[in-house]
């Protein structure tokens, strides 16, 4: 992917932001907590301005492990903490031993989630594929958040540590994580698990292993359960599996159905801002790729 390359220093903080945590504490902690970073999280997601994002996230990053220091089980916050550290590490780290370092914190705590919700599950990530399988298998609706979380970071893990061959082969993992959502509430996250599934059959060439075709369904699946609203599908679907089989035809139309659409759709607009940028750049070189 041709990631969005900052101009402000991510270290540059919003100090107030951080002045404002001893009043946030203040009362229930917890449930203060809790409200603000749904809050926050939901004002983060239609953002448009991807700069402000940049600069301001390492400061909720920190607040939220604040917060989890505070409450180190409470199951929402370990949800939002594992989402932020992952989508702060895919949109925006480029460096590969620092995103390394936060999808390995994002993975924890979607872990402990699960631990927490499920407490045969404490050990999941050692257990034998087999005892994995029948987990995952038993899990219910009430809880598809919880383990689309956990293939979602553990997703974003894989692709941080793709030179690592023994975290490929936990690809397994996700899919039997996201299958199940799909099982459960295909529609959860407007058909998320599908392009998670998608992904994870093109991270590799057919000649070692990947499923180009298996991700051509899973991408169709979520540009049709999203209904156009997260148009960072058909991004991923542009440069994911339209490279891999050199289909320039469907590659650029992918990509100007991206740059034509409106952005702005609640929850969704900070990505499909991003989207359009990745567009743009994806259909720039595509005559040095194609």
């Amino acid at each position: 992917m041709h990631p969005y390359r900052p101009r402000t220093p991510y270290w540059i903080l919003p100090w107030t932001v951080l002045l404002f945590l001893p009043l946030v504490w203040t009362g229930c902690a917890s449930a203060v907590a809790g409200r603000f970073a749904d809050s926050l999280s939901a004002a983060i997601l239609d953002a448009n301005d991807l700069e402000t994002v940049e600069t301001g996230g390492p400061a909720y990053l920190l607040m939220i492990d604040g917060f989890l220091r505070e409450d180190p089980h409470d199951e929402s916050l370990l949800l939002s903490a594992a989402n932020l550290y992952a989508a702060y590490a895919g949109l925006y780290v480029t460096d590969p031993a620092r995103k390394r370092k936060l999808t390995d914190k994002a993975l924890d705590y979607a872990l402990t989630a699960f631990c927490i919700r499920n407490r045969k599950g404490c050990d999941l990530r050692k257990a034998s594929f087999e005892d994995f399988r029948k987990t995952v298998a038993a899990a219910k609706t009430a809880d598809v958040p919880v383990i689309y979380t956990l293939g979602a970071t553990w997703a974003a893990w894989i692709e941080a540590h793709r030179d690592d061959w023994d975290a490929v082969a936990e690809i397994s993992r996700v899919d039997a994580l996201m299958t199940r959502v799909i099982a459960l509430d295909e529609g959860y996250r407007d058909g998320g698990a599908h392009q998670y599934l998608a992904i994870l059959a093109t991270l590799l060439p057919p000649a070692l292993g990947g499923r180009p075709e298996i991700g051509r369904h899973h991408f169709e699946r979520a540009v049709a359960l999203s209904e156009g609203k997260n148009l960072m599908v058909k991004v991923t679907y542009a440069r994911r599996y339209a490279r891999l089989v050199f289909d320039r035809g469907l590659h650029d139309r992918l990509l100007t159905e991206v740059i034509e659409a409106d952005p702005e759709v609640a929850g969704h607009t900070l990505v499909n801002t991003m989207a359009q940028k990745e567009a743009r750049l994806l259909l720039d070189n595509a005559d040095d790729y194609f």
